[in-house]
């Protein structure tokens, strides 16, 4: 009987276990182990004021294929939900007004509106970045960051740049890589773009993003124009080619999802995502370990051994295949006595923390509340949060019991520091910025506060290089896979995909596989 260790609970693991067991069938042993003592990595739905309130992510991009199918799957397309009409603010220069148009995360195109976020200054330097000659090696990448401060001076980077690329990344946006971050960018300057004005416009086309601001990325390897991915969203060379070769593979229904037509940009579920790793759990038939420490990883002459548990008393496991759906450190350290290039690769992927934190209050309490979905905080504000998330306004199914639910982040990459306080002061720091960006300083009925350390990873510079060199050296060893957010964007499609590409990777050497279904 075939059998796959999965290393790691996250909605990466759960979702290769998922698919294994589509490929290998109910004959085979797929085993999933979390260090923790819950599942769902950095997805956790928790109890608000009696609602599931998510404070993780909470919601994915609906264009993009992978989540509608997954949910279609297992059970739960029923339970696709999209926000409401509401729009989105930013905090800059000491006022809260409309989240800029015509930009593409951040980066200004030739009709971006930025009235009101920058300065005359700041607006004229945007006005003259076309005329400035522009100096651009293909196939170059750099520091997002210092590549705006250069050609539209620090506002475009503080007010707007930063904080959008902040909330998906947690970190600075003077850290994180153009191509894994903004690779519509990249791509429309390879191809000859005279400016990042011009390019930025070049970007959103290619993204069939015609206003707003939250569309980046060129379309993923086998899907179509219609499905702008993620910003970060990555899946090239001979990975990709295996979402598209699965369709005629004789793999299983769903091999390859099928892009979404235009629709609204953003999703959720209903009951949180709890319902989703809930649901995979029992898709996958797997058999499930929490709070079990894999300390080693060794080669066998047919196979793999796990060792786990504490040092005084180690438990062997014995597969045929291993998936690592982890963390970059975990990946490191797993990695280092199998394929050492591999662990140096992992091993150059930083983490940031961040928090969460949830509230809930009476209508009455927060008759002023703007009726925004939500806004994002300028890294030059004297404020301690990120960005703010009118949850209940945003999403229709979080108010139906009558209270206003809001999240707030806090942290960043660089900023572990700030997070070293206990809960309460958290909650007070919130409550603070609350009463400057929305007038609120009633007291919340509930609420919760969510740590996330190493939650998110940073997409450096040379980020694609440094996958493809971990990708290349696991592949040479056989029967071992890696998934997660480490690797081709941070986002629930993008784990997704990596977890299903995986899975299609692996499936075809195991027995299972080979006998047929």
């Amino acid at each position: 009987m075939t059998r796959v260790a999965v290393v790691g609970g996250g909605v990466s693991g759960l979702a290769c276990a998922h698919r294994l067991r589509t490929l290998l069938g109910p004959a085979a042993e797929i085993v999933v182990l979390e260090q923790r003592d819950r599942l769902g990595g950095v997805l956790r739905t928790v109890d608000l004021a009696g609602t599931p309130f998510d404070v993780g992510a909470e919601a994915f991009l609906a264009r993009r294929p992978e989540v509608p199918a997954l949910l279609t799957e297992i059970g739960l397309a029923d339970a696709l939900t999209h926000p409401t009409a509401a729009t989105a603010t930013i905090r800059a220069g000491g006022r809260t007004v409309g989240l800029p148009r015509g930009t593409l995360m951040g980066v200004p195109g030739r009709d971006a509106d930025l009235g009101g976020v920058l300065s005359d200054a700041g607006r004229a330097a945007v006005a003259a970045e076309p005329t400035t000659p522009l100096d651009w090696d293909p196939g170059t990448d750099v520091a997002l960051g210092a590549l705006l401060r250069r050609r539209f001076g620090p506002e475009v980077v503080d007010r707007i740049a930063d904080p959008l690329l902040g909330g998906v990344y947690a970190g600075r946006v003077d850290r994180l890589g153009l191509r894994a971050t903004v690779p519509a960018l990249a791509a429309a300057l390879d191809a000859g773009a005279g400016s990042l004005t011009e390019a930025a416009s070049t970007g959103m086309a290619a993204s069939g993003q015609r206003s707003g601001t939250l569309a980046a990325g060129t379309p993923a390897a086998g899907v179509g124009a219609t499905t702008p991915p993620v910003a970060g969203s990555r899946v090239t060379g001979s990975r990709a080619a295996v979402l598209t070769a699965a369709a005629g593979s004789g793999a299983g229904p769903s091999a390859v999802p099928q892009p979404v037509a235009a629709g609204p940009v953003f999703g959720a579920v209903r009951g949180g995502y709890r319902e989703v790793i809930a649901a995979l759990v029992a898709a996958s038939g797997a058999r499930v370990r929490t709070g079990v420490t894999v300390r080693e990883l060794h080669r066998r002459p047919d196979g793999w051994r796990l060792v786990l548990g504490p040092v005084p008393q180690p438990e062997a496991l014995d597969v045929d295949a291993v998936v690592l759906a982890v963390p970059a450190p975990a990946a490191r350290r797993l990695l280092e006595p199998v394929a050492p290039a591999a662990a140096a690769a992992a091993g150059r992927i930083e983490l940031a923390s961040s928090a969460v934190v949830a509230l809930a209050f009476r209508a009455a309490d927060v008759a002023g509340m703007p009726g925004t979905s939500g806004c994002l905080v300028a890294a030059d504000e004297p404020l301690s949060v990120k960005g703010v998330t009118h949850a209940s306004t945003k999403w229709a199914h979080l108010g139906e019991d009558g209270l206003v639910r809001l999240r707030a982040s806090i942290g960043r990459f660089g900023e572990e520091a700030g997070l070293q306080v206990d809960d309460a002061e958290l909650v007070a720091r919130v409550r603070a910025d609350l009463a400057v960006l929305d007038g609120v300083d009633a007291v919340p009925v509930a609420s919760f506060v969510q740590r996330w350390g190493g939650g998110l990873p940073q997409y450096g510079v040379g980020h694609g290089a440094v996958v493809d060199a971990l990708e290349s050296a696991v592949a040479a060893v056989g029967g071992l896979e890696v998934a997660g957010s480490m690797l081709h964007g941070v986002g629930v499609p993008a784990c997704v995909a990596t977890a299903r590409a995986a899975a299609e990777r692996l499936a075809p050497a195991l027995p299972a596989a080979r006998t047929g279904r």
